[in-house]
């Protein structure tokens, strides 16, 4: 199967420019040697690289290229399969933008290509090519330090409730993560995130239940949640809990409900704000349209959880307007190395911000990725980086501490 694999990279600062020429000549016996094309570009910053030959040894190939200290910010824009070679020739090729215009690369480009029908129309290869010799969308080309440039420190300990606290008789337990401004080093919210009375995942609490118990558990279990953090002194910190969207359609006066627990723990409506997975398909969609709406005119905020992972995001953001959403731990993961991830979280931030909604990150695991989504525009993180979801208590945070060069 032919793989063409396209990415993008920063020359190290401490390597010379002219390396590149035995740079170059290494990787063309390599790529001679493994049936794969390159063509390489480079700026005098940037590198862009295509290569494309056989599955087998083209991944080896850039899994080698991805290890190379040379160079960093390395950003995966595309890895594709197709029937025949965009260029013919194997081995390796630079083309240097400092010493040809603009014009003319994109033709010396065409000119070493097989098809040229195939190059000259509509080929996603060439898109990737022009854009960057014509340094469009350089603005994205985020230049976040080694994960290593920053101390992550605990100066804090968990804060957990005493047992007698809490409820014997709750049929749940709750876990409780900060959402947190990791640069300010502010709290921003709380999320409750629901339990079996044990510990075990939400799963473990909600597979024995079914049709209208589930969602009457899922509503009930709100009153533990308030209860839970008020124990904890959430004082005037925001409290985010998670609602199933049908559960508000298929509980009679569910809204009702939820804001007379609210009220019988001391709590305000305009401290709550409850999120919505996507993780359950819609089926009256203006029921809960109406629900939410309702929600909203209490002074609740609402916030669209795990936003890019479900059934109507989109339908979800143009039908409501939420307050806030929250980006799915699948689009975060690694996303400081993928170009298609990249693309569409700032599409969502650049749509978000039109429309006045604020974004958070959540399932933040590594540093890379809380740099890259700080540098795109994100300020509220979420994960294990930071805090993991502590049971029947309010964990201790990591805040980051930029390291000074000595």
């Amino acid at each position: 199967m032919l793989t063409t694999i396209i990415y993008r990279s920063h020359l190290c600062d401490d390597v010379p420019v002219k390396a590149l020429e035995s740079m170059v000549a290494a990787a063309n016996l390599k790529n001679g040697h493994a049936d794969v094309t390159g063509i390489l570009l480079f700026n005098g910053t940037h590198f862009f690289q295509l290569l494309e030959g056989p599955e087998e040894t083209v991944k080896p190939i850039y899994r080698a290229i991805c290890q190379d200290r040379r160079h960093y910010n390395i950003v995966e824009l595309l890895c594709d399969y197709g029937p025949s070679r965009r260029f013919g020739k194997v081995g390796m090729e630079l083309f240097d933008l400092r010493e040809h215009d603009r014009t003319e690369v994109l033709q010396l480009i065409l000119n070493k290509g097989t098809s040229r029908y195939q190059l000259t129309y509509n080929d996603r290869a060439l898109q990737f090519f022009r854009t960057f010799v014509e340094s469009v969308e350089k603005e994205n080309y985020f230049e976040i330090p080694p994960a290593d440039s920053w101390a992550f420190i605990t100066t804090e300990r968990d804060h957990i409730l005493d047992a007698s606290v809490i409820r014997c008789e709750a049929q749940c337990g709750f876990a409780f993560q900060p959402i947190i401004d990791p640069l300010a080093q502010e709290v921003v919210s709380l999320e409750a995130l629901v339990r079996a009375p044990s510990g075990g995942s939400p799963a473990v609490f909600f597979d024995s239940l079914n049709g209208d118990d589930l969602y009457l558990a899922d509503l009930h279990s709100k009153k533990t949640a308030f209860a839970l953090a008020v124990a904890l002194g959430i004082g005037d910190l925001t409290l985010s809990i998670n609602l199933l969207p049908m559960t508000l359609v298929n509980v009679p006066d569910a809204v009702n409900i939820l804001l007379q627990a609210i009220a019988d723990n001391g709590l305000i409506p305009e401290q709550i704000i409850v999120e919505f997975t996507e993780s359950e398909a819609i089926s009256q969609f203006d029921a809960f349209t109406q629900a939410v709406r309702t929600l909203k005119g209490s002074g609740i905020s609402v916030a669209i959880d795990h936003f890019g992972a479900g059934f109507a995001g989109l339908q979800l953001l143009a039908q409501f307007q939420p307050d806030r959403i929250k980006i799915n731990r699948d689009l975060i993961q690694d996303v400081h190395k993928s170009g298609p991830r990249q693309a569409i979280i700032q599409a969502i931030i650049k749509c978000c911000s039109s429309l006045e909604i604020a974004v958070s990150a959540v399932g933040v695991e590594k540093a890379e990725e809380w740099m890259w989504l700080e540098s795109a525009g994100i300020t509220e993180f979420q994960g294990h980086l930071f805090a993991a979801p502590c049971h029947y208590g309010i964990p201790a945070i990591t805040w980051p501490e930029k390291k000074t060069e000595l």
